[in-house]
């Protein structure tokens, strides 16, 4: 019998649904509390991480909650760098002294040039002078660990990304210095007629993306120092010795004050004006030639059997003003927690000065991110006077905080609606400080799907990841413009923008007349006005000539290059080495070749030109023991300046409001890692604490209930 509707709405007895209820409320107790015990072992997990497992959601991990101590071991970096023509040979001595009464590992993490070769490793323990050697770097790990079980006093040079490297540094004994000198050879930039030579001084926190490996996020990882706990720490002192081997003009630095010594003929002496400076924003100095510059510069050195060529070929600047092309623009501004402070407000007036100069037939749009993503329009739409107010307004309400979650922007960015307007060009601008630890994953989806668009990249801040930069503007055929100030916002904008509504040299192509040169790089880049065709090769003989080709402007334009006009320079064979290096490397992200194959080519490359890879490392080894037998070896990973300008709170979270802290970090266990509130919370957790515990207060409220009822 079907019952009433009557009958269906009538409760039962009231001891039966009780009962129920008492039994509703156990069984989903018993779920929660199975789901909060899961959480729990999560958790514990997540905090116990594994070299193989996967931080599974977005952190930036930090030592201690109140920031990093200053370590036991100090130092002090001295910099040596002598220009001579495009090509800068840098010698940095690092002193480590240890001021505990332990012997000690230290561990160092520092920034070097994405394009720099190391190639020498000298370790100094008192009067004895270690000379390293290179080795694969499995190889090298195994004997620096050898000779740090033994007591030995060891170091070792580790590449973690290419503008990125760790010195280690075993049994340094109570009380003793013990010195590291490297040295590396890096490019000289020049652009539109000034030449640069960039100094990173300081790796700014990266963020982790979900899927990282915690083996990957622990190598980019170093504590930080709080500034307004701790007085900056790591001084550096900086010499330039500028002989570019013409007379120069306007030498400056634009982010420290500096001392200028006139030499003999065109050199110069650079110092810091104060004698030495905190390592906390990168040290850049700029100049001009007095005379024009010439259209070619050649340069050559012979090592061994082979000759080495660096070719710096400047197209002719357009004298005719084109009408500025029909664009389609994106662009995407990084709002994360790294950006707050000088960098977005560097970042904002960037992207509003870039909106004021769009055209009313100009299509555009704006996509902000930092853990999340947002864009402006579903689309791009065209740059009315309306739709420019609007973006202007969106601008100015962006403030930094939160993860750095650049890959989902990126793709967004790329998302072509109209491949088939050809008339348009489409252009994507990037501002954001790169301070991600997923360049691989960033470099692969740029490779797969840029189709027509091309890639611009503005480097915010005091210390921007120039790796990512750099790699990212030659994948996506576009520049890379750095802004450390706000003050250089007009100017530095300025040109970009000018540089984007002018002719583009494409399709380049270098044919060899009479020789067997090898080039690089091995896919020759668009040029845009002012930038110069930079060439490595090497051959047997430089003999004969290569004309270098491609259009400018949709024009046919070429220049032939006599190779006997190339004049000594210094360097020449570890550049082209490393730039080979770095084909290998887009190659393999691009799927151009194979992992193995670059594994392969990037080891052979390193050992053949004792250079710092992925693949290969320097060590140093005394021969004597020092350790004495039983003492202990406390390891101190030494702390690292937060980059000037950057706020604390928005990297790594404010502090509890109501937490009883003293003024100095705690150091009862610097060494206990934690998940950043903005971007890697454990709410998961805490929502089903707190369910659990009010269903296990239903249920024991339920049960006095039923026992006052019997009574």
């Amino acid at each position: 019998m079907i019952p009433s509707p009557a009958a269906r709405r009538r409760p039962g007895p009231p001891s039966r649904r009780r009962r129920g209820r008492a039994s509703l409320i156990a069984g989903l107790s018993a779920v929660v509390l199975s789901v909060m015990m899961f959480s729990f072992a999560s958790l514990a997990h997540a905090r116990q991480l594994a070299p193989d497992d996967e931080i599974t959601s977005g952190a930036l991990l930090l030592r201690t909650r109140d920031g990093a101590t200053p370590s036991a071991v100090q130092l002090g970096t001295d910099m040596d760098v002598t220009v001579t023509g495009l090509t800068a040979r840098v010698k940095v001595v690092q002193a480590f002294r240890n001021t505990s009464r332990d012997w000690v590992e230290a561990i160092y993490l520092y920034p070097l040039p994405e394009d720099g070769a190391v190639d020498s490793l000298k370790m100094v323990v008192g009067q004895r002078v270690i000379i390293g050697e290179i080795n694969r770097r499995a190889a090298a790990r195994e004997i620096y660990e050898q000779a740090k079980a033994e007591g030995r006093a060891a170091g070792l040079v580790e590449q973690q990304r290419p503008n990125m490297f760790t010195n280690r540094v075993a049994n340094i004994g109570p009380g003793e210095t013990v010195l590291i000198e490297i040295e590396y050879q890096a490019p000289v930039r020049r652009l539109s007629g000034e030449y640069s030579f960039r100094l990173p001084l300081v790796v700014g926190p990266r963020y982790a993306p979900p899927g990282t490996s915690a083996a990957d996020a622990a190598a980019t990882r170093a504590p930080v120092l709080d500034p307004r706990r701790h007085a900056d720490v790591n001084p550096v002192s900086i010499t330039v010795r500028l002989n570019p081997g013409f007379a120069t003009t306007g030498v400056v630095s634009p982010y420290h004050a500096i001392q200028i010594v006139e030499g003999a003929g065109s050199t110069r002496t650079i110092t810091l004006k104060d004698g030495s400076a905190p390592s906390n924003r990168d040290f850049e100095l700029r100049w001009r030639s007095a005379e024009t510059a010439p259209g070619v510069e050649l340069f050559r050195q012979r090592v061994r059997s082979d000759d080495y060529l660096m070719a710096l070929i400047s197209p002719p600047e357009s004298n005719r003003r084109r009408t500025p092309p029909v664009r389609e623009l994106v662009f995407v501004i990084d709002n994360s927690g790294s950006m707050s402070g000088d960098s977005m407000r560097q970042a904002k007036e960037s992207l509003k000065l870039a909106l004021r100069s769009l055209s009313p037939t100009d299509r555009f749009n704006v996509i902000r991110f930092d853990d999340s993503m947002t864009e402006l329009f579903d689309k791009p739409v065209l740059a009315t006077r309306d739709q420019i107010a609007l973006a202007l307004r969106y601008a100015d309400q962006l403030e930094a905080s939160g993860g750095t979650e650049m890959l989902p922007a990126l793709r967004a960015a790329l998302v072509d609606d109209t491949p088939e307007d050809v008339g348009r060009v489409r252009q994507v601008i990037f501002l954001t400080d790169g301070s991600i630890s997923n360049e691989d994953q960033m470099l692969a989806a740029l490779g797969s799907n840029r189709g027509r668009s091309r890639v611009f990249m503005v480097g915010i801040g005091s210390a921007p990841n120039t790796f990512l930069m750099n790699r990212m503007a030659e994948v996506g055929r576009g520049t890379y413009t750095h802004i450390g100030d706000t003050r250089e916002v007009i100017a530095r904008m300025t040109a970009l923008l000018d540089r984007l509504t002018r002719p583009v040299l494409t399709d380049l192509r270098v044919v060899t007349h009479g020789g067997d040169a090898q080039f690089a790089p091995a896919d020759l880049p668009d040029l845009y006005e002012g930038e110069p065709l930079v060439l490595l090769a090497r051959a047997s003989n430089l003999r004969g000539s290569i004309t270098v080709s491609g259009l400018l402007d949709g024009r046919p334009w070429s220049r032939r290059v006599h190779l006997n006009q190339a004049v000594e320079g210094v360097g020449v064979a570890k550049l082209w080495a490393r730039r080979r290096i770095t084909d290998a490397e887009v190659g393999q992200r691009l799927d151009q070749i194979s992992a193995e194959e670059a594994a392969q080519t990037i080891a052979q490359l390193g050992l053949d030109f004792s250079i710092v890879t992925r693949e290969t490392s320097l060590v140093a080894v005394d021969r004597t023991p020092s350790r004495p037998q039983g003492a202990r070896l406390t390891e101190e990973e030494l702390p690292l300046n937060l980059p000037a300008g950057w706020d604390f709170d928005r990297i790594f979270g404010a502090p509890a409001p109501d937490s009883d802290r003293s003024t100095e970090a705690s150091t009862d266990d610097p060494g206990v890692p934690f998940d950043l509130p903005q971007t890697a919370t454990a709410w998961a957790l805490s929502m089903w604490s707190g369910l659990g515990l009010a269903l296990i207060g239903g249920l024991g409220l339920m049960v006095l209930r039923r026992r006052r009822a019997r009574s």
